[in-house]
């Protein structure tokens, strides 16, 4: 019986080439074998278009057609041009219309729209606003954050006010002005006739020439802090 089984095997394994034995030092051979070398791969075309040598000896052009576009009168031009030539009512802009023609292409100056190229699964519309926690409104969250942004405000406020404080320009007072102050030269004295040295003044409200001394040097010392040109108007400490 054992016999019979192996003749079996080998008979099936000579007819089916899959259940053959590698030979000794080959690989074993599971394919079929290839067509013959007239054989041709692919798809047969049917065009004869004399292949690569007529392709390489001569080069065949297409005529370009011209593209007729639509023309419409161009209005606007056709009025521009009317009020040029000095024409102003309805009859005489007819009549220039009817002898003048302006042409322009349909489509002049309009932009086509562009679909903008959306994803299949795009969902048109404004998306729904989530739902308000309940807990935040129980507890008062946005009142708190409403309190703390109102007070970070005020202390930026009050931390640039103190900031533009610091940097303001000292004021200058009338005795910084009186330190500062350089008392000019006494200019030369105007000249006068000799017959006149020795004429005093016709009136004198001073009691004394001491007095008078003392409300001259004064006025003059007030006149450092004081604004125009005689040193008698308002106090100057800008």
């Amino acid at each position: 019986m054992e016999p019979q089984r192996r003749g079996a095997r080998r008979e099936a394994e000579h007819r089916n080439p899959l259940l053959q034995k590698a030979e000794l030092g080959r690989t074993k051979q599971r394919c079929y074998s290839l067509p013959g070398p007239d054989f041709t791969y692919g798809q047969s075309s049917y065009l004869r278009e004399g292949g690569v040598a007529e392709a390489i000896g001569q080069w065949r052009t297409v005529e370009a057609r011209a593209h007729q576009r639509k023309l419409e009168s161009n209005f606007v031009a056709l009025n521009r041009e009317a009020v040029k030539s000095g024409l102003v009512t309805t009859a005489e802009h007819q009549a220039f219309r009817n002898t003048h023609k302006i042409w322009r292409p349909v489509n002049e100056g309009r932009v086509k729209p562009c679909s903008p190229h959306l994803p299949p699964g795009t969902t048109y519309g404004i998306c729904t606003r989530p739902s308000t926690p309940i807990y935040d409104l129980i507890e008062h969250k946005y009142q708190r954050l409403w309190l703390e942004q109102q007070e970070q405000a005020s202390e930026a406020l009050r931390i640039m006010s103190k900031e533009k404080i610091q940097l303001r320009k000292v004021q200058s007072t009338r005795t910084s002005l009186l330190r500062r102050y350089q008392p000019p030269a006494d200019p030369a004295p105007l000249w006068k006739l000799p017959r006149f040295d020795k004429v005093g003044p016709h009136l004198d409200t001073f009691p004394s020439d001491k007095a008078r001394q003392r409300a001259i040097s004064a006025h003059q010392s007030d006149a450092i802090a004081r604004q125009g040109l005689h040193g008698q108007g308002i106090y100057n400490i800008s």
